[in-house]
């Protein structure tokens, strides 16, 4: 089992896997990465997939979850292209699991939004998602390889969580004026993840979120109750981008809902927070 991209997620699925008697390899750009990869009893191989030589990545017939994050310079992601590449002229894994985000949908006006939803994505970040699922389509028709999409929503757990920020006594925007967005307990990815590698349907894409979308506001409201800090002070959306960091006001120009019902019914997940506040009433760290 691969996992590209192994940092906080690829971590906790890494110890998931151990524990069930899998073996893993984890691939990280830094060497700190690849130390956190070793402690999980994983094996660690240090590898820029967009830059260094890719001799030393044996993924044929293997199972590949990938997670790594795309370059941030153009709209399109070079990293997956070279993967690809690399897949067709060395040997192609038998499935790979590809770790996207909802972001592909862009502003969807607080609709409910499936997975038959187009995409539609806004920020160049999402923008760079969009190219790799549609790189990673084009590998699996060409090959016969198999893959999984998952649109992650935004993750959380007890050891990431925005303290720092509501430490800070930092705004959001009025909860009245929030826009929708959904989050899934990176436990509950972790579960997906494994549940999608052993038994998805080949070319399947899922919307990975919990059952309870709310707004940025409701989040760190819930949070800041949740660990005994103030609640943050509201602003008016118009007086956001003096405020808030470029990343943040970009999902505030994006508001929808998410469905997960396929993920439930077609993979069979049982999810172990199917809200935020079960999730905050748990705060233990992931394992």
């Amino acid at each position: 089992m691969h996992i590209l991209g192994c940092g906080y997620i690829g971590c906790a699925l890494a110890r998931r896997l151990i524990a069930n008697q899998h073996p893993v390899i984890g691939v990280a750009r830094s060497a700190s990465s690849c130390a956190a990869i070793t402690a999980t009893g994983a094996t660690a191989c240090q590898l820029d997939l967009e830059h260094h030589p890719l001799a030393a990545l044996h993924c044929a017939d293997q199972l590949v979850f990938h997670s790594a994050p795309p370059s941030s310079h153009d709209d399109q992601d070079h990293l997956t292209a070279r993967l690809v590449s690399h897949f067709l002229s060395t040997g192609n894994p038998r499935r790979v699991v590809y770790l996207s985000t909802t972001g592909v949908y862009g502003d969807c006006h607080g609709d409910w939004v499936d997975e038959t939803w187009p995409v539609r994505p806004l920020a160049a970040r999402a923008k760079r998602r969009v190219d790799a699922e549609q790189r990673l389509q084009t590998w699996a028709a060409a090959s016969g390889g198999e893959l999984v999409i998952l649109r992650v929503a935004g993750i959380y757990a007890a050891d990431r969580l925005p303290l720092e920020r509501l430490r800070n006594g930092l705004p959001v925007v009025a909860a009245a004026e929030a826009p929708w967005s959904n989050r899934i307990h990176a436990d509950d990815l972790v579960t997906i993840c494994l549940a999608a590698m052993e038994r998805a349907p080949a070319g399947a894409i899922y919307n990975v979120c919990d059952n309870q979308p709310s707004t940025m506001t409701d989040y760190f409201c819930q949070v800041a109750a949740a660990v005994g800090l103030p609640a943050p002070p509201q602003i008016p959306l118009s007086a956001a981008p003096a405020h808030l960091s470029p990343g943040l006001l970009s999902y505030m120009q994006e508001s929808r809902r998410l469905r997960n019902d396929k993920v439930l019914t077609e993979l069979g997940v049982t999810l172990r927070y199917p809200t935020l506040a079960d999730g905050l009433a748990d705060l233990h760290p992931v394992t």
